[in-house]
């Protein structure tokens, strides 16, 4: 790894104590689960007792419709902004960072803020697959990785009708496009480990997919026992 910024980042008490201080506000973040929030306490009706029981805006869709479709959408997309940006703003004027250790404050901050949406700790640690915070993250690092993850999504997703296929395929290019705009080891090493959650996440979908009984997308909800997005 190129120890030439990391190495006093490890070594200095007050960036150890950032660093911890920016995970755990960006997890907080990361636990507000749009989905679960508006179901459980607007709805009162838990989206996890639903269709594939995932935390998510697919399944969300599905057993809800679209009426509030949009506010779990805009939820999961500020959460993800706020606790990187507050995170950004926590490193430059605590730290005074700037160029590639400023960059990295955003995946640190995103690779908590999805460890929050993924096993939130006020909702017995089920929540979402990552795809909406993910997404969001990608554009505040930087609009070029945003653009590939995007595109990769839209493309698979409009095309095959599968809206796991397009997220599983968007996490993969996230650490690749992440590589190419920085070309730094540490970036890309946390930009693979963020990969790699939202794949894993959606490790049931991928046994789906490969055995055909993957559900594809319909702008039609489903009722509450179908669905398994």
């Amino acid at each position: 790894m190129n120890e030439t910024w990391l190495a006093p980042i490890l070594t200095s008490g007050l960036s150890v104590g950032i660093f911890a201080l920016t995970a755990a506000l960006s997890y907080l973040f990361g636990c507000f689960n749009g989905a679960v929030l508006i179901s459980k306490y607007i709805l009162h009706d838990d989206i996890r007792s639903h269709g594939s029981g995932n935390a998510g805006l697919t399944n969300f869709y599905r057993v809800f419709g679209g009426k509030l479709t949009f506010v779990v959408i805009l939820a999961d997309f500020l959460k993800a902004i706020f606790a990187i940006l507050l995170t950004a703003v926590i490193f430059h004027s605590t730290l005074h960072a700037g160029g590639i250790i400023l960059v990295f404050s955003k995946y640190w901050a995103g690779l908590f803020c999805l460890l929050g949406h993924m096993f939130p700790c006020m909702f017995h640690f089920k929540g979402g697959k990552g795809i909406l915070s993910g997404g969001a993250m990608a554009l505040v690092i930087d609009w070029r990785i945003a653009l590939a993850v995007w595109a990769v999504f839209f493309i698979l997703a409009v095309w095959t009708k599968y809206v796991s296929l397009g997220s599983i395929c968007c996490a993969a290019t996230f650490p690749v496009a992440s590589w190419f705009v920085y070309r730094d080891p540490v970036v890309f090493l946390f930009s693979a480990v963020i990969g790699g959650l939202v794949i894993w996440q959606h490790r049931a979908n991928i046994k789906r997919l490969a055995s055909g009984t993957e559900s594809k997308f319909s702008p039609r909800h489903k009722n509450k026992t179908e669905g398994q997005q």
